[in-house]
């Protein structure tokens, strides 16, 4: 898990575009908008004070208000810094940030996890404060951040060939137990399973046509654990050697045949998702396997945005690791990342084609 960017709420160029003149400067002060403050600042005549446009002092008049693009050029035209805003200092929005930044190095470089109230004096604010500071600016708590940072530390060491043992007191474990009870929760299998990449296991396959291509359809002893959709059969069999580089992939037989056919069911009528029974064995971490249960419970014909996504899971600020979420899914329909848009209505990021995607939503809608 990277480090936050302190300045990850600072404005786009298009953002800073919008406060170019008086009236787009006054609407922000008068609404106290925060993603304007360090663009420009405002003095007030009867006070003798400059501030942010958040600030939350008492409205002034019109006719007392004058704009700065610098707390330099404030200073020149003899106000003052507010007391209340200090926007003699970076935004309050940046120093939370950097703040918080320091927080999360603090987190990732400790063996063992901190209590909330050693955190909290680091920062030399009340646990109170800092748990709430912290989930504003993360989207999530302080403990689920470094439950986050040691599931990535685990996954990164089996990835790289650590053992089980190693991989759990190199990620901050003091005991096996500990680790095994969260393992399934963190890995969505065993930790040796995921660090085999499929070793010791047989991947069935079998090929189907659809409306939308061919689609590869692939079993291991859990139940189906990628439906994947394409032009090429080979194209799809190198996708599928490179989820399970260490499986041994066999065609199925004909006993295969029943599941090849309800899953080119659910490509072709997708509102039939509901009927879908077929078992499936879905790998993945614990915020991936979060994202696509959240993913199955849209109803056919309906969209969510990636943002809608991201709130309902509690982390409003994980747009984009829910859109990665959606990227790495394997189960094409049968988890519906294609019912999960771009918050302007466009259709973004589906692994298997926007166009299929497009086709997908207006099967379900009827359209």
């Amino acid at each position: 898990m990277n480090v936050l960017n302190p300045m990850k709420n600072a404005m786009s160029p298009r953002a800073q575009a919008q406060f170019t003149d008086d009236d787009t400067r006054l609407a922000a002060v008068r609404t106290r908008d925060a993603r304007a403050d360090g663009h420009f600042f405002y003095s007030v005549a009867t006070t003798g004070v400059y501030c942010y446009p958040s600030c939350a002092a008492r409205p002034a008049l019109r006719q007392n208000i004058a704009f700065h693009a610098t707390r330099e050029a404030a200073h020149r035209a003899g106000f003052r810094a507010c007391k209340r805003c200090r926007p003699d200092l970076p935004p309050r929005a940046e120093r939370e940030a950097s703040l918080i930044a320091s927080a999360c190095r603090i987190i990732e470089t400790s063996l063992e996890p901190l209590p909330l109230a050693d955190l909290a004096a680091q920062a030399n604010i009340s646990a109170y404060h800092f748990h709430r500071m912290f989930r504003r600016v993360t989207g999530v708590t302080p403990q689920a951040y470094a439950g986050a940072h040691r599931q990535s530390r685990v996954q990164s060491h089996l990835a790289e060939g650590a053992g089980v043992t190693e991989a759990i007191y190199q990620a901050g474990f003091n005991s096996s137990g500990r680790f095994y009870e969260a393992a399934d929760d963190m890995l969505g299998m065993t930790p040796s399973r995921y660090r085999a990449g499929g070793q010791g296991e047989t991947i069935r396959f079998a090929y189907g046509e659809s409306c939308l291509g061919v689609v590869l359809v692939a079993a291991a002893d859990r139940g189906l654990c990628a439906i994947l959709i394409g032009r090429d059969r080979q194209e799809l069999l190198r996708d599928l050697a490179q989820r399970f580089p260490n499986a041994a992939l066999t065609a199925a037989g004909a006993e295969f045949a029943d599941w090849v056919g309800q899953v080119v069911t659910l490509v072709d009528n997708p509102r039939q998702d509901q009927a879908f029974d077929l078992p499936l064995d879905i790998r993945g971490t614990a915020f991936q396997r979060r994202v696509w249960q959240e993913l199955r419970a849209i109803p056919p014909g309906e969209t969510r945005t990636y943002g809608e996504v991201a709130a309902q899971l509690g982390k409003p600020s994980a747009v984009r690791a829910v859109a990665r979420a959606c990227g790495a899914n394997a189960l094409a329909v049968a988890i519906p990342c294609h019912r999960v848009i771009a918050a302007d209505g466009g259709l973004r990021g589906y692994r298997w084609g926007i166009e299929r995607k497009r086709q997908l939503i207006a099967r379900e809608s009827g359209a």
